[in-house]
């Protein structure tokens, strides 16, 4: 099976794909496994690292066609403030709760989970149910294992796309440790793991 073992960054292509990939945020973000275009071109993304794609990428197979990445439409929940400094608080417990999350415009995106719905609508923000491709921020924490993996280009940090996904998010902010407005510790967090999925 033909594979496809580097990335160009959306913008730095600007060839016919040979095929498109169309992928949820989680399948975005891996190393090794076997994928289907919609045009029914079968190949193994084969990368170096786990990489996390962006709409807009393109995979680049052995023989050097190029494979477009769709970023497909997932169930997210949109959040709408007042003013940007609720935006600001709201966007501060999402961060604390290290959520994926994706900043627009005038509000913010994350996955639907009915907990944090609750906790948002709470702190006064108004919450829309849609559907659309998530592209969050990457996080602060990420490593250069979680950048970009592409020819003749080394800059990861203008592309390091979160780094904090592990699966069911609702379980990130459990009982046992509340964090609120007075919480001042600092978190210290070890990345080192690698989001090999072979």
């Amino acid at each position: 099976m033909i594979r496809a073992t580097k990335v160009r960054e959306q913008h730095r292509w600007s060839e016919a794909p040979a095929d498109t990939v169309v992928l949820n945020f989680d399948d975005r973000h891996r190393r090794r496994m076997a994928m289907t275009g919609t045009r029914g071109l079968e190949f193994l993304l084969d990368l170096e690292n786990a990489v996390a794609l962006r709409g807009g990428d393109a995979l680049v197979l052995d023989d050097d066609r190029l494979i477009e990445v769709v970023a497909a439409p997932e169930p997210l929940f949109e959040i709408r403030c007042n003013d940007p400094h609720h935006l600001i608080r709201i966007a501060w417990h999402l961060g604390n709760r290290h959520l994926p999350t994706q900043i627009i415009g005038k509000g913010l995106r994350i996955r639907r989970d009915h907990v944090i719905e609750a906790m948002v609508k709470g702190l006064g923000a108004r919450v829309i149910e849609i559907e659309a491709p998530f592209d969050p921020e990457g996080g602060a924490y990420a490593g250069a294992g979680h950048g970009h993996a592409q020819e003749g280009h080394t800059d990861h940090a203008a592309h390091d796309h979160s780094s904090h996904d592990h699966g069911d998010h609702r379980h990130h902010h459990d009982d046992h440790h509340h964090h609120d407005g007075h919480c001042d510790h600092e978190h210290q967090h070890d990345h080192s793991h690698a989001h090999d999925h072979k």
